[in-house]
């Protein structure tokens, strides 16, 4: 099978998520990177890129010209990556999906509910792929967790847990720190900061592992910085349309707290366990039994789950891997559809334009809640309501 097409809009030289998207996409060799605008300096950009490979004309300036450059070429790239800051990803995004080319763009989707509805609304229009990259969703055991709440290994799901939490902007000396203030600032980063940045991976997680959908929530917010006008701190309450009840916390403040993110699961048989930090143990305790520990890559673990390991029981897994799962699922999605085949169900479960437009509805949520004493407010898009 011949490799797919990849190219990437952002990510440059200095990017925090650019490598791990780069690892991911090549990691199987289902992708080539084959174009990109990698920085918002066009000769900058151009030359990164040609530093890692790309042909000169390919290498472009802007996102513009890359969109007009691949166009119309016979050998244009199948998937573009949108992986620059968080205003610029609704026009982008818009714009290539417009074009005809499949998308992975990274969260936040949109920076307004009205804009993820746009979004939402063009790819099914266009019938083009539109995913968002929630790439904790790819780690082997979190997928493995999804499939046993739904084969029923712990019946009816009851509660769940889940939290982000770190501290790398808990010091008061880095407020005028750009890589940190522009995170709190409303102008850059719109009605949320924390929540909008990690919170939403934790409740996208809470969704994707129970296959329901938030439908209400309250939140409490807080700016532990006084000089912040966005939170820092947020604790979530929130029901599900299959009437499991969610915790929430997600913080930036967290002293001793590294990446933070984590999640449990209890229903009426059993009990799950996951934290991101150490992806390869899944925690299960059924009802009235012993605790078990299942481990990322051992025999008769689900589909899903085998699906996306790669390296031998006892080895660690890590994020890129994770995101190549994504891309793998991606790779499945294109070659199915280029095939004129249904693709494998193990591998549809990369999350969609719709998780994100559910994403920035609940961000708009707790805005709301916050600023009115956690008020309960309906945390669906309105075209979902």
């Amino acid at each position: 099978m011949a490799k797919l097409n990849w190219g990437m809009v952002g990510g440059g030289e200095g990017s925090q998520i650019g490598p791990a998207h780069r690892l991911g996409s090549g990691l199987d060799g289902l992708f080539q990177f084959t174009a990109g605008a990698l920085d918002h300096r066009p000769e900058e950009g151009k030359q990164y890129g040609q530093s890692l490979g790309l042909a000169a004309e390919r290498s472009y300036g802007d996102w513009r010209e890359m969109l007009e450059g691949e166009r119309n070429r016979p050998d244009k790239i199948d998937l573009v990556t949108v992986a620059t800051p968080n205003s610029t990803h609704f026009e982008i995004t818009k714009g290539f999906l417009e074009a005809g080319f499949h998308v992975l763009c990274e969260k936040p989707m949109t920076m307004t509910v009205e804009e993820g509805e746009e979004i939402v609304k063009l790819s099914t229009r266009t019938g083009r792929i539109c995913a968002v990259n929630y790439g904790y969703t790819g780690y082997s055991l979190v997928r493995h967790m999804k499939a046993m709440v739904a084969r029923g290994d712990l019946g009816k799901v009851r509660l769940v847990k889940t939290e982000f939490a770190h501290g790398h902007h808990a010091d008061a000396a880095d407020a005028d720190n750009p890589r940190v203030r522009w995170r709190y600032d409303p102008a850059q980063a719109g009605v949320s900061a924390q929540f909008a940045d990690c919170g939403i991976h934790a409740m996208h997680m809470a969704s994707f592992i129970t296959g329901q959908q938030v439908t209400k929530l309250s939140a409490d917010i807080v700016s532990c910085l006084a000089a912040r006008e966005l939170e820092d701190d947020a604790m979530v309450n929130f029901r599900m349309d299959g009437g499991t009840v969610g915790r929430l916390w997600t913080s930036s403040v967290a002293i001793g707290n590294q990446h933070g993110l984590s999640i449990q699961v209890f229903g009426e048989k059993g009990g799950l366990r996951w934290a991101q930090e150490q992806p390869n143990q899944l925690y299960y305790m059924p009802l009235n039994e012993r605790l078990q520990t299942i481990e990322r890559g051992e025999a008769n673990l689900s589909p899903e789950a085998d699906r996306t390991t790669r390296v031998t029981v006892g080895h660690a897994e890590g994020m890129p891997l994770a995101f190549a799962n994504i891309y793998k699922d991606l790779a499945e999605a294109i070659n199915a559809e280029k095939e004129g085949r249904k693709m494998d169900p193990a591998a549809n479960l990369y999350p969609r334009a719709e998780d994100g437009l559910r994403s920035m509805a609940a961000v708009s949520a707790v805005a709301e809640s916050g600023a009115a004493d956690a008020l309960w407010v309906d945390a669906r898009p309105p075209m979902y309501r």
